[in-house]
């Protein structure tokens, strides 16, 4: 029985996610508030936004190779990344930024909790439901999970004057710190970083 209840730990401790966010309630300005719920609120199906459709099509196949090991199903994966870079894109934010911020957070699982109660994709915190969204909002739907996380991201950023070093602190809950932003940066630059191959820069520029 001892042996079993310590192979359940090791299992629950593996599963849970090295870098869960837990982001802290802080009290909003109310114009800060209604803009973020403004946010949330606006309801739209993701789509990629490229001014180039070439250039749509060939980041979207770039980044399903690089995200199949950890997604095998080819329609979850462009389901998901059609919409990180429709939410990334509309909070004006790097959408690879975004995929290194959900490899470092959650692992790509779709419900995954952390120990300090953060859901889903980018670990929102149940408060911001509360303090932005809708009673009904559930954080593990995947749309609306991205889209919280990328309007608090991008909160923290404007918070920070752009200072993505603390901004990334205050999303997971680590001012200060440098361990989180760097596995983040470091996720970004090392996995996701992508550049439009040359043809399609040059048809873009004609």
């Amino acid at each position: 029985m001892r042996r079993w209840r310590f192979a359940l730990l090791l299992f629950t401790l593996a599963a849970v996610p090295a870098w869960a966010g837990a982001q802290r309630e802080e009290a909003l300005a109310a114009n800060v508030a209604s803009a973020m719920s403004r946010s949330i609120a606006d309801i739209n199906a993701p789509r990629l936004v490229f001014d180039n459709p070439h250039e749509g099509a060939a980041w979207l196949a770039e980044m399903s190779r690089r995200l199949s090991r950890r997604l095998p199903d080819q329609w979850l994966r462009e389901r998901l990344l059609t919409a990180v870079q429709y939410e990334a894109t509309r909070a004006g934010l790097d959408p690879q930024l975004v995929l290194g911020l959900i490899q470092v957070e959650s692992g790509f699982k779709k419900y995954a909790i952390s120990p300090v109660g953060a859901r889903g994709l980018m670990q929102v915190m149940p408060f911001w439901v509360r303090s932005i969204g809708a009673s009904e909002h559930n954080l593990f739907e995947l749309t609306l999970n991205l889209r919280y996380g990328c309007t608090i991201l991008r909160h923290y950023l404007d918070i920070e004057r752009g200072n993505l070093f603390r901004a990334l602190g205050r999303y997971n809950g680590s001012l200060g710190r440098a361990e989180y932003p760097n596995l983040v940066v470091g996720a970004w630059r090392s996995h996701w970083q992508w550049t439009p191959p040359a043809s399609l820069q040059q048809t873009a520029g004609h």
